[in-house]
């Protein structure tokens, strides 16, 4: 059945519910810290759940956990059903997060169109690194790990998010779309993911306590976000950062306050196909 925008919108809830579900199972299972993540954390504190106009929920980890999530679960197997991805082990797929598939399912954005990247429904799991002691490394961390995202991102696709809008975001997406060419030519994905890997610190290098979710620049001191408390989330109590009020005003600065109502939109994909007959999106018929 082709579904509405407001039915589509809540049986994605559902169907990423049963993500995060499978994610805490697995977790709780390998005794990995986790904690609900951005938007995700906003809705669990302001709303119990969802954001009702959001359309996705992300998850956070620190690097150690990252790395032992998506390790358990390319050699032991994850929980039947869902799956775990990588720019490392799947086609098509240029982020620098992990994301968790409700198999039989399908998300397709115009990136994802773009690239062949056959995404399912999905829970983005994103990792959490320690910033460099040093100032000078850590600019240079910084810089390194946003250059080597925007490239990993343009060798598979132009379809990037710019940071502005009007005639200069216009222009913008009209340099990513001419740039992806000659990045996929001469850069390529394998170059770029190693590059961005460069900006992880090794173990021995000296880190502060600050964390932030490369490549972006949120700085949070690593007692904020672990050891995890806990919140309602629709019906279930799990894991948020530490001191998620400290959390969401980096992130979101008055996070008590609901944003104005013409801002207050989900953005739905070109195609989703539940897996059970179900699909939304203008031509679900031709992308299938």
């Amino acid at each position: 059945m082709q579904l509405t925008h407001d039915q589509a919108l809540e049986k994605l809830h559902a169907s990423v519910l049963e993500i995060l579900d499978a994610i805490a199972a697995f977790c709780a299972e390998h005794e990995i810290e986790w904690f609900l993540d951005s938007g995700t954390t906003l809705g669990a504190l302001r709303h119990d759940g969802f954001i009702p106009w959001d359309d996705d929920a992300d998850v956070g980890m620190l690097r150690g956990e990252w790395e032992r999530f998506v390790e358990l679960a390319a050699t032991e197997g994850f929980v039947p059903g869902f799956s775990v991805h990588t720019a490392r082990d799947t086609k098509g797929f240029d982020g620098i997060m992990a994301k968790v598939f409700k198999d039989g399912t399908k998300f397709l954005d115009q990136r994802a169109i773009d690239e062949g990247f056959e995404q399912g429904i999905f829970v983005d799991v994103f990792p959490y690194d320690a910033l460099f002691a040093d100032p000078s490394a850590q600019r240079r961390q910084l810089m390194g790990a946003r250059l080597w995202t925007y490239l990993l991102y343009l060798s598979g696709s132009g379809d990037v998010n710019v940071p502005h809008a009007g005639a200069l975001g216009a222009t913008e997406r009209v340099v990513c779309s001419l740039a992806n060419p000659v990045v996929h030519a001469f850069v390529g994905h394998e170059r770029a993911l190693a590059g961005f890997e460069r900006s992880i610190p090794s173990p021995g290098d000296e880190v502060c306590d600050i964390y932030v979710p490369l490549p972006y620049e949120l700085r949070h001191p690593k007692n904020t976000l672990v050891p995890v408390s806990h919140h309602a989330f629709c019906g279930r109590m799990w894991p948020v950062p530490a001191d998620p009020d400290a959390y969401l005003t980096v992130k979101y600065g008055d996070w008590h306050a609901l944003p104005p109502e013409e801002e207050r939109k989900s953005h739905l994909p070109v195609l989703i196909d539940f897996g059970d007959g179900d699909t939304f999106g203008e031509c679900a018929e031709e992308t299938l």
